[in-house]
């Protein structure tokens, strides 16, 4: 019987949940065995195989058109959709921004800030992706499991990835649920 395959990506967010992912230690090498590890952030393949993966994993919230682009091609590309960290189930620290109006958060970003000299200018290239409020990846596309955390602890991780790759759902709850 083949292995799953599995794929990650991340978006608007720290990289701390795949930084937990990797805190899993050797285990890492258990879940080498189980699973085909196609696509993530941190290896030479950085998209869904086009032919599909069994699990796709998304860390971090969706705050521009680039990150939606992500969220409905690993959707589309994979049969069970895990929502990863904080950011990622409720849009975490970056929907802090959501308090705020674009204009002004991008004026003070790249013209108002201590560090930003008098040629300071809001990037306006047509081929950079337009801002959009921050959304948890729920908010965009269907998702089959929610791991909340910022980030999930690493023994909740290799929990999940563990029943994943044997073909089950995995149910967080009590010492498995954390909200930190």
């Amino acid at each position: 019987m083949a292995k799953p395959k599995i794929a990650s990506d991340w978006m608007a967010g720290c990289a701390g949940c795949h930084m937990s992912l990797l805190d899993i230690d050797e285990r890492i090498l258990q879940i080498a065995e189980l699973v085909d590890i196609r696509a993530t952030p941190i290896t030479d393949l950085k998209e869904p195989d086009e032919s599909g993966v069994d699990v796709g994993i998304l860390e971090g919230g969706i705050n521009n058109t680039a990150n939606e682009e992500v969220a409905h091609k690993m959707r589309k590309r994979c049969k069970i959709l895990v929502a990863l960290g904080d950011c990622a189930v409720f849009g975490g620290v970056p929907a802090m921004r959501n308090f705020f109006k674009l204009d002004e958060v991008l004026k003070r970003a790249y013209i108002e800030t201590e560090s930003t000299d008098e040629e300071g200018k809001i990037p306006d290239d047509p081929e950079l992706a337009k801002m959009t409020k921050v959304r948890a990846v729920h908010e965009v596309v269907p998702v089959d499991v929610f791991v909340p955390g910022c980030p999930p602890d690493p023994d909740v991780i290799f929990y999940v990835l563990s029943e994943l790759a044997q073909g089950r759902i995995p149910e967080l709850k009590d010492e498995k649920l954390h909200w930190h």
